[in-house]
This record gives structure tokens, C-alpha cells and sequence, in this order.
């Protein structure tokens, strides 16, 4: 989007820097709807914002606004299909490194910083010192980012988990500080003893290094598993224009050269040859082949092209040699349009806003006013500026929050892992949050619920004719094919007879089949109007077969030989074994299952009966937008929409759903769209997918819930004066514990057998 200097257009997008968690999503978002005739939506898992308006508002007045809220803005560089010098990869991981490094830096220092605290054997001379020489790093370099993020939500008078942290443990390494060199914690021999004792102190001889240290470590861990997960966001838009070809051989002047894609012109005529993929959109002007456009329309046939016939970029000439005349190029291409559906689709998911920070914008207000009162209780009530400074900063070591900081990244690495063992891969912790509410489930046919490649599926003799016969003189022909119908017979044909003889004299007929001479047999394999050609009838036996499985939406492959029609072979795309199953245990989590296709009604509804799906739930001969489409219209029925592809025409309906679930046996662009990635790709394993994630999602919630309880419970005593630096240090031991082993109990999760 070109930024104009006096009127914005209707729409604008912008790359938005600096958020650290979704209510700095919420506070962008607030700021630009304040704009006369603005409505914006700003998503922190893609970091970009996306501004409609009706008034007259500049682009630069709307990244104004952005950098007035403390955040940086400008308008996103268009995706490249060749990222130039590996940069495109090289990004995300430059992005990352000095977050990494602030990660690698607490936990080398914090882990001896805690050791040394919590263990009394380790408390040798000068320990505290070692500790503040280590700790010193963790608090100052390593937590920057929660220090900046505070000071940007002070300035905007808002506070979030960042301020609970930075808060909290500038608070303990001050009071350190303030103990080590003007108390008595900095005496030779001082010791942390356990004594679990209630009694008020003047806080000189406590530190709480390993406070300030250990929750900086676990929570620079949490952010950085968050943020590299976030930075694969742009990874769908990079794998569906990675599908396309990279260069392209141009008819000129009688020549063929071979150019970069990207030089391709509209009207410009290119060759493309049997296993290549086609270049761009166009209309075939010379030849004939078959063309496999399943990973774009869903379609599990291939499709037979001839002159004047459109085709599309990215699919793949399977058959005999094209030229093709570009009709459309770059962004206008079908391929680039999907690109900018997967984009609008991860655009318009709204940010999910974490517990924990809606929780801390309550939390931190009120524990910094309960610390404030604190202070000035004791100072008035003539218990002296030391005992009063000490219950005040009691009050904000003990809201530090070393149990919450554990919460989520635990749950979610032992649940990813569990899931992990099961072949399930769960993206991030926004993840789960969609799996509690999802009631429909929206199932891909091709490559999900079947196999996703023709088979035969069943052989249809005339009269005295043997089936191995058929099988052994048509396999032959159709294996020196490479059309993938006649594979699907060969294959079938020498699974169950076994070698199969070579033909001779084997000539393909455009469109129509192959024949050729088997075993001194003349021999023809393909459509009927193949056999009708050469004066070769189908008797009525074999007419009624053709029909019938025409009706249940297979191809229908007629076999003659000796001038005579002796056979009708039934191919098509078989549905996995497991689908059934699946589709029972999913209704058995209360979801609803439907049927969402390219391919034919005929089709569609013969794999609903088989798997067990009402008919009222199938939606045939639906192309990309229109499955992005029906993934809308049932959101705005209301329901919580989950959807199961494994194709690049599922990559942006898997965007758009509330979750979405790629087979991982699919592309990497439905891959990367999706949330969860079932490896193995068997459905069965999406309902595993959504129980695991439900009860992951559980655990998070009950740690953070205990991770919350444990600090309002301790908080009047920290209040009151009464917090005993053991008492403290062992309560938030025992919650991490608690959180840490709530968490493992993920690790005994099953799927169901």
C-alpha cells in the first residue's frame, strides 16, 4: 500500500513494532478508533494493523498516532516469492537474536543465583556478593525489554504483566542493593536459614536476588517460545508463493529461452513440458495433456486440457507438452490472490488478549496502591521508615510473579511435547484458547478425509471374461502411461496380479486413453468415446457398471481388446480407512462435522455415507474464496468454526477458522496456516489434537489461578509486616512446584485407542 500525502485509500495495513503482549494490541487499537471515520484492528500474532476509514486521514498521520502510543508503524513491505540472498530466512532469526541472547544470559546466571539461595550448603562466605555479581546482568540487560514496555505503559497510564515484572524485580534488587551495602546482608557469613517462623523484621539482612533473577529467566523463556512462534505468521504467504515456478521457457522468435518467472509478460507464450509446473495463468494455444489442479481447486481428477483451455499457475502438466499464452502475471495471478486470502484471513483473526494480562491490568494498580498504603501506614503509625519501607517492598517482591511467570510456558511445553509423541504439533498458547469454543468442524475431502491419489477401486468383467486377465493386459498398457489414472490401474493391476507383461506398439490418445499391442492382444484403455471411436461397443452389462459408478462419482475406465469391450475398471480417490472413526470420535466431543469440497456433488456425497456425514452437511464445488467463504458464513451463524485441510485451496479457509488443523502430509503452505499440525495425517489424531488441547488450555488455567492465589494470599501478610524472607522464598518455591507438577501431569495424556 503506497502511502499518499493527503488522503489515505479506504483500506491500510501497517507493520506495527514494539507490542510485547496483546493488551499493547488493544491500546493501538483503542488510540486509532478515537480517529474520525477509523476502524482498526490491530493483530499481535502477525504484528500488523489493519485501518479502514471513511474520513480523510493521511497514512501518515495514522502511523503518527501509532508512534504517539509508544509503538512503531509503517506500511509492510509486499511478500517476494525469491527472498533475495536467503534474507527471507535470515529475517526472522536476526529478529530473534537479541531476545535469544537476553534468554541465554538469565539462565546461565540465574540458575546459580537460586541455587546458592535455596540451598544452604552453597552459602559459603561472600555468597551474596557472588549472587549480586551474577544477578546484576539478569536484572538490568536481560530484563530490559520488561523495563521498556513499563515505561511505555506508565507514560499511557496503562499497566500489564511487563509492569508487574519490571516492578517487581526492580524492587528486590533494589532492596538488595540497599541491604548488602547500608544493612547487615553484606556481613561476612551471613546465611539464609530455614526458619519458618512469622515475625516482623527491619528487612536489613534480606536479599531477594533470586527473586529478580529466576522470574526474569522464566519469563524472557515464555516470550521467546511466543515470539518465534509469531514470527512464523508470514511463513503461509512465503510457502504458497514458493509453489510457483521460478523460471519459465518463452517462445521468441522461433526460439525457446528460458527466463525468470518474474520477467514473464502478459501475452508472452511459454512451453511447458510433461512434470513441469505451469508458469503463470494462461490459455493453452498449442497441444494437450492432463493437469493436476488439485493442490489449488481440490479437484482429485486430473483435468484433460486442449487448445483455447484456461490454466492455471503453480499446477502440474502431468501429460503431453503445452504452450500456454499468459493471461495474467504476478499479483494478479490465482496463486497470488490466494496469497493475499491466507494474508486477510491471518488479518482478521481477532488478537487473543492472555489472562494474565487483563488480570495484571487489575492486579498491578492495586498492588502498587496496597504497597503505597503500606508505607504510609507503618510511616504513620510511628513504626519507623525502615520497618515501613520493608512491608512495602514486601508487598511488591511477594506480587512478583515467579509461579505466573511458569504458568503457561510449562503447560505448553509439556503439552507440545505430549502432543509432540502423538504426532501432533500445537503452534502456540493463542492455540488453545480456540479449542475450548469450536462446536463445527469443517473437514477437507481430498488428502484428509481420503487418501488424496486415485485408486482402483473395483474391475467390472463381462461374461467369461477372468479379472486377472483384465487386469494383467490393462495394467500393462497403462503403466508405460504417466497419466495418474493410468497409474492408479498399474499400480492396482500389479498389487494383485503381479508382473505385468510390456507392451508393444503403445501410442497415447489425447484425451481419451492409450492402446497398444499385450501379448499379441490389441489392446484399448479409456473413456468409452475411445472404444466407440474404433466401432467397439460396451455390451448392456458393462454399460449399467459405467453408469452406476459414474452415479457414485468415479471415473469409469472402459478395457477392450480383440475388437471386442471387455471390461469397465472404477477409479477414484479412496477414502482413508481411519475417516469413519474419526468422524465418530469427533462427534463425540460435540462437534458438528461437515464436508467441504472441490470436487462434484456426485463425489462429495458418496464419501459423506461413507464416513458417516448427514447430507445436509456438504458443501461440493467449491473453489478457494468460496471455502474462506462458507468458513465465514457459519461464523456468523455463530458458531465456532474448526477446519481440517491439507491442500494449498484449504491454506486460507485454515486462516480464517477459529482453528485450523493441517494434515502434515500436505503442503507446507496448509501447514503453516494451520494451528495444529496432525504429522501422521490421520483425522483420528485431530480429535486427539482438540482434547489435548482442551486440556492443556486447563492446566494453564488452573496454574495461573493458583499462580494468583498464592500472591493475594501472602500479600497481607507482606502487608502486615510479617514476611520472613523463608517464608516468602519457600512459598514461591512451593507454587512453582505446584505449577511445574500441575503441568507434568499433561505428560500422562492418552490418545484414544
Amino acid at each position: 500500500m503506497t502511502p499518499g500525502t493527503t488522503s489515505a485509500p479506504a483500506e491500510v495495513e501497517l507493520a506495527i513494532g514494539g507490542m510485547t503482549c496483546a493488551s499493547c494490541a488493544a491500546r493501538i487499537e483503542k488510540k486509532l478508533n478515537r480517529l474520525d471515520g477509523v476502524t482498526a484492528t490491530v493483530n499481535y500474532a502477525t504484528e500488523k494493523a489493519r485501518i479502514f476509514h471513511t474520513g480523510d486521514v493521511s497514512v501518515p498521520e495514522l502511523i503518527a498516532m501509532v508512534e504517539a502510543t509508544g509503538y512503531t508503524a509503517r506500511p509492510p513491505e509486499p511478500a517476494r516469492a525469491e527472498p533475495a540472498s536467503g534474507a527471507e530466512d535470515a529475517g526472522p532469526d536476526d529478529a530473534l537474536r537479541p531476545l535469544r541472547q537476553r534468554l541465554v544470559t538469565a539462565v546461565v546466571l540465574a540458575v546459580p543465583v537460586i541455587a546458592m539461595a535455596m540451598v544452604p550448603a552453597l552459602q559459603f562466605t561472600y555468597w551474596q556478593w557472588l549472587s549480586l555479581t551474577l544477578a546484576a546482568p539478569v536484572v538490568t540487560y536481560a530484563a530490559w525489554p520488561f523495563h521498556k514496555a513499563a515505561f511505555t505503559n506508565a507514560r499511557h497510564g496503562a499497566a500489564t504483566m511487563d509492569t508487574l515484572v519490571s516492578v517487581g524485580t526492580s524492587a528486590a534488587f533494589l532492596w538488595s542493593l540497599w541491604a548488602l551495602f547500608l544493612g547487615t546482608a553484606g556481613a561476612p557469613g551471613m546465611t539464609h536459614p530455614f526458619e519458618l517462623t512469622i515475625a516482623r523484621g527491619d528487612g536489613s539482612a534480606n536479599i531477594y536476588l533470586e527473586a529478580a533473577a529466576g522470574v526474569t529467566a522464566f519469563l524472557l523463556a515464555g516470550r521467546y517460545f511466543e515470539a518465534r512462534s509469531r514470527r512464523k505468521a508470514g511463513a503461509a504467504l512465503r510457502a504458497l508463493l514458493e509453489l510457483g515456478a521460478k523460471d519459465v521457457t518463452v517462445l521468441r522468435e522461433g526460439r525457446e529461452e528460458e527466463i525468470p518467472v518474474g520477467e514473464l509478460k502478459a501475452g508472452d507464450r511459454f512451453l511447458v513440458r510433461p512434470g513441469e509446473k505451469i508458469a503463470t495463468d494462461g490459455t493453452v494455444v498449442e497441444g494437450a495433456s492432463a493437469v493436476d489442479a488439485s493442490m489449488l481447486t481440490g479437484e482429485s481428477v486430473p483435468v484433460e486440457v486442449g487448445v483455447g483451455d484456461g490454466v492455471t499457475g503453480a499446477t502440474m502438466n502431468v501429460g503431453g507438452r503445452l504452450v500456454v499464452e499468459a493471461v495474467r502475471v504476478g499479483a494478479d495471478t490465482q496463486l497470488a490472490r490466494m496469497a493475499k486470502l491466507v494474508e486477510d484471513a491471518q488479518n482478521g483473526k481477532a488478537a487473543v488478549q492472555r489472562l494474565a494480562d487483563r488480570v495484571s491490568g487489575v492486579f498491578v494498580p492495586v498492588v502498587i496502591a496496597l504497597a503505597l498504603a503500606t508505607l504510609g501506614f507503618w510511616i504513620g503509625n510511628g513504626s519507623g521508615p525502615t520497618a515501613a519501607f520493608t512491608a512495602a517492598v514486601a508487598v511488591l517482591i511477594i506480587a512478583c510473579p515467579c509461579a505466573l511467570g511458569l504458568a503457561t510456558p510449562t503447560a505448553l511445553l509439556v503439552g507440545t511435547g505430549r502432543g509432540a509423541q502423538l504426532g501432533i504439533l500445537i503452534k502456540g498458547p493463542e492455540v488453545l484458547e480456540s479449542t475450548r469454543r469450536v462446536d463445527t468442524v469443517v473437514l477437507d475431502k481430498t488428502g484428509t478425509v481420503t487418501t488424496g491419489r486415485m485408486t482402483l477401486l473395483a474391475v467390472h468383467t463381462a461374461t467369461d471374461v477372468e479379472e486377472t486377465e483384465v487386469l494383467r493386459l490393462a495394467g500393462a498398457l497403462e503403466h508405460a502411461s504417466e497419466h495418474p489414472i493410468a497409474r492408479a490401474v498399474a499400480a492396482g493391476a500389479a498389487e494383485r496380479v503381479g508382473t505385468l507383461p510390456v507392451p508393444e506398439d503403445f501410442t497415447g490418445v489425447p484425451g481419451l486413453g492409450v492402446q497398444g499391442v499385450v501379448d499379441g492382444h490389441a489392446v484399448l484403455v479409456g473413456r468409452e468415446k475411445l472404444l466407440a471411436d474404433r466401432a467397439v461397443e460396451l455390451p448392456a452389462r458393462l454399460a449399467g457398471a459405467k453408469a452406476e459408478a459414474e452415479r457414485a462419482g468415479r471415473t469409469a475406465i472402459a478395457v477392450a481388446w480383440d475388437g471386442e469391450a471387455r471390461a469397465v475398471l472404477e477409479v477414484a480417490d479412496a477414502v482413508k480407512d481411519t475417516s469413519p472413526e474419526a468422524i465418530a470420535r469427533l462427534r463425540a466431543l460435540g462437534l458438528t462435522p461437515m464436508l467441504l469440497t472441490g470436487d462434484n456433488e456426485a463425489v462429495a456425497a458418496s464419501v459423506a455415507r461413507e464416513v458417516g456425514i448427514d447430507a445436509e452437511h456438504v458443501v461440493a464445488e467449491v473453489l478457494p474464496q468460496d471455502k474462506v467463504a462458507v468458513v465465514e458464513r457459519l461464523q456468523n451463524e455463530g458458531r465456532s468454526v474448526a477446519m481440517v485441510g491439507d491442500g494449498v485451496n484449504d491454506a486460507a479457509a485454515l486462516a480464517r477458522a477459529d482453528l485450523g488443523l493441517a494434515m502434515g502430509t500436505g503442503t507446507d503452505a496448509a501447514i503453516e496456516a494451520g494451528d495444529l499440525t496432525l504429522v501422521r495425517g490421520d483425522l483420528r489424531t485431530a480429535a486427539d489434537a482438540i482434547r489435548l488441547a482442551r486440556r492443556t488450555l486447563g492446566t494453564i488455567r488452573s496454574n495461573l489461578f493458583w499462580a494468583f492465589a498464592y500472591n493475594l494470599a501472602a500479600l497481607p501478610l507482606a502487608a502486615a509486616g510479617l514476611l520472613n524472607p523463608m517464608i516468602a522464598g519457600a512459598a514461591m518455591a512451593f507454587s512453582s512446584v505446584f505449577v511445574v507438577g500441575n503441568s507434568l501431569r499433561l505428560r500422562g495424556f492418552k490418545a484414544t485407542a
